[in-house]
């Protein structure tokens, strides 16, 4: 019987203690001399599979669509142990999984759907052991290994293992488009230094224009926080998509402060490209309103970055009933709306902000009162750990995340959602660090991770 350290067998080393030579027919020393019978399976893209079946040992069944490749699967049954290799083509990474046959061993299936590399391996199971299930979405490598649990055969492959956990939550992560915050889907992309544009469907709305990311041109209003290049940089390019598309002039909300220089930009652009740029800029000032539609209007309000900037809270509008009249009845309340009086209050109630760049010194300010208790709020969290001090982000112009922390009393919001993070930055960093502050807020935070990458990729 061959016997293993796991602990210092790595489970290439264990694949490789097992070798069949084609060309003889003779197992290893390692399993009794006995013949086998080869098995040929053909599948699409001229591959195939050659398997041995001897006594005793269950079919292995392979299933391929969509011109996939797996060029070869070597399987051994001797003295109670069996190994797997599969080996996957294209330049994707080996997967390799060796475990222990049992009395009752189940049939091996291996899927190839649409493109994708394999989608479920279940492995033996025999007495005392759980079935290893492996699964690889989207074109990417293993996502989940189920270890088995029993002796402790499989412990080479216990970090390995952790790594994969790892990287299933990382591919969660990378490949959420959007995020469904309470009845808004927000999605974008928001790399520090590199693309800021944030797009709220539900409102028509794009916050930013980074290098205008193909859906924002589909959105009627644009929301402009500062000049920075990662965030004004694709506004040419948006006003002559619409155009091109024959979509109605946008609305494209500025600063009151760079309105002209904006124009300019603009201007340039109509002449180098000889084309029509419709836009309807404008130029709104903190504190002032501006009425999107009948039930949404618009406020800007102050931030705090190293060029002058502004964040904005877009309001929902309902009517209500002044309390003078509430005990009167349906046609009492008509008569006096015939006679031109006003009946009702508008209520204005704040449904997502939106700071673009800033330092933590919006949290204090007073009249950011109305962005802290939106619905959602939209900031930026630019550094996330010891590596780049408060100082260093406030010297910036951004906010770290140890600030938020600080400031989370005053967040009063349903839902924060994280934007802006350093491309120093892997998933797992971004994760661990939005874990931290979900302890000391209420309110449940998301991170915009579109364009990260995970350290295990």
């Amino acid at each position: 019987m061959y016997t293993s350290t796991p602990s210092s067998s790595s489970l290439p080393q264990l694949c490789k203690a097992l070798i069949f030579s084609p060309s003889s027919h003779q197992p290893n020393s390692l399993f009794p001399q006995k013949q086998h019978k080869p098995i040929k399976t053909h599948v699409l893209n001229h591959e195939k599979i050659e398997a041995l079946k001897g006594s005793g040992f269950k079919t292995i069944k392979t299933h391929f669509l969509n011109h996939e490749k797996i060029a070869k699967i070597e399987a051994l049954k001797g003295s109670g142990f069996k190994t797997i290799k599969t080996h996957v083509l294209n330049n994707e990474k080996i997967v390799k999984i060796q475990a222990l046959k049992g009395s009752d061993s189940k049939t091996i299936k291996t899927h190839v759907l649409n493109s994708e590399k394999i989608v479920k391996v279940e492995a033996l199971k025999g007495s005392g052991f759980e079935s290893i299930k492996t699964n690889v979405l989207n074109n990417e490598r293993v996502v989940k290994v189920e270890a088995l649990k029993g002796s402790g055969f499989l412990s080479a492959i216990g970090t390995a293992i952790e790594e994969e956990e790892e990287y299933r939550k990382a591919r969660a992560e990378v490949k959420r488009k959007s995020a469904d915050l309470g009845g808004y889907s927000v999605e974008g992309l928001s790399v520090g230094g590199h693309e800021t544009c944030v797009i709220v469907p539900e409102l028509k709305s794009a916050f930013d224009i980074g290098r205008c990311p193909p859906k924002a041109v589909q959105q009627n209003f644009l929301f402009i926080t500062h000049a920075h290049l990662d965030h004004i940089g694709g506004l040419p390019m948006y006003l002559a998509t619409r155009g091109l598309y024959n979509l109605k002039p946008p609305t494209v909300f500025v600063p009151p402060c760079i309105k002209e220089d904006v124009e300019k930009l603009i201007d340039i652009h109509r002449v180098l490209g000889q084309v029509e740029l419709n836009v309807e800029l404008v130029a709104l000032d903190i504190g002032e309103t501006y009425e999107m539609r009948n039930d949404l209007v618009v406020r800007p309000f102050k931030t705090h970055h190293v060029i002058p900037s502004q964040g904005y809270v877009v309001y929902s509008v309902r009517k209500k009933l002044k309390k003078q009249y509430i005990h009167l009845n349906g046609k009492q309340i008509e008569k006096l709306k015939k006679s031109g009086v006003e009946i009702t209050d508008t209520i204005l109630s704040p449904e997502v902000a939106f700071t673009g760049d800033t330092t933590s010194d919006f949290f204090l300010d007073p009249r950011s009162a109305d962005a802290l208790r939106a619905n959602i709020l939209i900031t930026e969290a630019t550094f996330l750990n010891e590596d780049y001090s408060v100082e260093h982000a406030r010297e910036h112009g951004h906010t770290h995340i140890f600030e938020i922390m600080a400031h989370a009393k005053w967040i009063r919001n349903k839902t924060l959602l994280l934007t802006h993070f350093s491309s120093r930055y892997h998933i797992e960093d971004i994760r661990q660090a939005v874990s931290q502050l979900q302890s000391k807020v209420s309110a449940k935070v998301i991170p915009l991770t579109e364009g990260f990458k995970s350290k295990h990729v």
